[in-house]
């Protein structure tokens, strides 16, 4: 009995023991994880606020940046566009003053159209643009896709060649071509003044071709001939459409060089035939406020041609979407 009772006693001792260790051993682990957790969650506050604050000061030096940003282009806008916008308005000037407004008038408009020289020269650097633009982007157009398909040599010495009279000075081409004419007894005049543009037109055409051609399946016109085309609706049907957008960037680019074209002009003119650039240049002493009402007539017709470029496109879109019939049909 005895025996039994001390052995009742050390297991409710050892029972007590063990249930008081569980207790501190359970209450340490709680103290423990809850410390833990208020020590994580301070890190989380932590970084979210520095994150925050990371975030507040970049779209601050965004918002320092963007003013900036802005008052640059807008003076860049100012420094391109406020000379034009400043011929436009005097060109309706009521006096011969550039840099007072006495009044709206349409004087100087009327003057321009009563100088025949003036109508002249215009009449000349719209009729000679417009040939070198044609003739040099046939020419360009032709030449560049010959030299796609020619031999590795031949089309490096021949790019090469095409590309020096455009790194060549324009004073040098103009007094070699000068002495050119000399030489063969040609007299200067219209004949002059066009081969002159379509020669320094022809380069840069090539240029803006050829890099067209370079993305096009060397293969492409084989291809269509073994479908049934001919070389030239391979041609025509096939590889011009392809590189249609290289065309017309070049016919732009050669339009404008003849257009503004002086120095090769200067030396190449004569017997009366001048463009506008060479009127501009005698004007130069004795300042003539029709210049403002020439170039401002120039400025409307070329943003009318910039407009119907822009929005011809748009429309023949809009109708091939209305009438797909007459796509499939094509």
């Amino acid at each position: 009995m005895k025996k039994d009772g001390l052995n009742n006693t050390v297991a409710g001792t050892e029972k007590e023991t063990g249930n008081g260790m569980n207790r501190d051993n359970a209450g340490a682990g709680k103290e423990a994880g809850s410390g833990m957790n208020k020590k994580c969650a301070g890190e989380g506050n932590r970084m979210n606020s520095d994150h925050t604050g990371a975030k507040t000061r970049k779209k601050g030096a965004a918002g320092d940046k963007r003013p900036l940003g802005l008052t640059i282009f807008i003076l860049v806008l100012l420094f391109f566009y406020a000379p034009i916008l400043y011929m436009v308005v005097f060109s309706f000037n009521g006096s011969r003053s550039l840099t007072k407004f006495s009044g709206f008038s349409l004087q100087w408009y009327e003057k321009m159209f009563a100088n025949n020289e003036m109508m002249s020269a215009l009449i000349y650097t719209i009729v000679i643009a417009v040939l070198a633009t044609v003739i040099s982007t046939v020419v360009g157009t032709i030449t560049a896709i010959g030299l796609s398909k020619s031999r590795r040599v031949l089309r490096t010495v021949v790019s090469q060649v095409n590309e020096l009279p455009i790194m060549n000075p324009e004073i040098v081409t103009a007094i070699g071509l000068l002495m050119f004419f000399s030489a063969l007894g040609v007299k200067k005049g219209f004949m002059t003044l066009l081969l002159a543009h379509i020669m320094f037109c022809i380069p840069y055409v090539i240029l803006s071709i050829m890099p067209k051609l370079r993305t096009l399946d060397p293969n492409i016109a084989e291809a269509a001939m073994d479908l049934g085309a001919t070389p030239w609706q391979a041609l025509t049907k096939v590889i011009v459409p392809q590189i249609m957008p290289g065309v017309f960037s070049g016919a732009l680019i050669a339009f404008t060089m003849s257009f503004d074209d002086f120095v090769i002009s200067y030396f190449v003119s004569g017997n009366g035939v001048n463009n506008i650039s060479i009127i501009v240049y005698t004007m130069r002493k004795r300042v003539n406020p029709s210049i403002n009402a020439l170039s401002t007539l120039i400025l409307a017709i070329l943003l009318v041609v910039l407009v119907l470029m822009n929005l011809i496109p748009v429309l023949a879109d809009r109708r091939r979407r209305k009438n797909p019939a007459d796509v499939a049909n094509a």
